[in-house]
């Protein structure tokens, strides 16, 4: 009995993501990208844009390999990176796309640090509402 309920925690989606309707996905990578504009940070560059709708914002995350060659770290940002927007969903304006682009400096900060930047940014870019 005890590992049938060991594995249904191990099935069970991760809480900590950042929900699918806030993600950005497809080609509109490459619109925000062209299109947006860019507010730097220490760790990363984020490039935003404005929707012709007022849907949730969508965010999307980039950690190249340039920033890190092992995906246990290009993973650990993301996942920095995600949890910080998690936080601030409710407190950001509807009908934006945004764009993380991390930097190499990303692979050394924590995660502390990460999510205080993004805070900073995103106030940077007049994104929150």
């Amino acid at each position: 009995m005890a590992e049938e309920s060991s594995r249904a925690e191990r099935e069970r989606p991760l809480r900590s993501m950042i929900a699918s309707v806030y993600r950005l996905r497809g080609n509109s990578f490459k619109e925000v990208l062209d299109k947006g504009k860019m507010v730097q940070s220490d760790s990363f560059g984020i490039s935003f844009v404005k929707r012709e709708d007022e849907e949730v914002p969508r965010f999307g995350f980039i950690v190249s390999t340039k920033v890190s060659k092992e995906a246990v770290q290009r993973n650990r940002i993301k996942r920095a990176l995600s949890e910080a927007v998690r936080f601030m969903t409710s407190d950001i304006k509807s009908g934006h796309d945004v764009v993380f682009l991390a930097k190499q400096r990303a692979e050394r900060a924590s995660t502390d640090v990460l999510m205080n930047e993004v805070r900073e940014a995103i106030k940077t870019a007049g994104l929150f509402k």
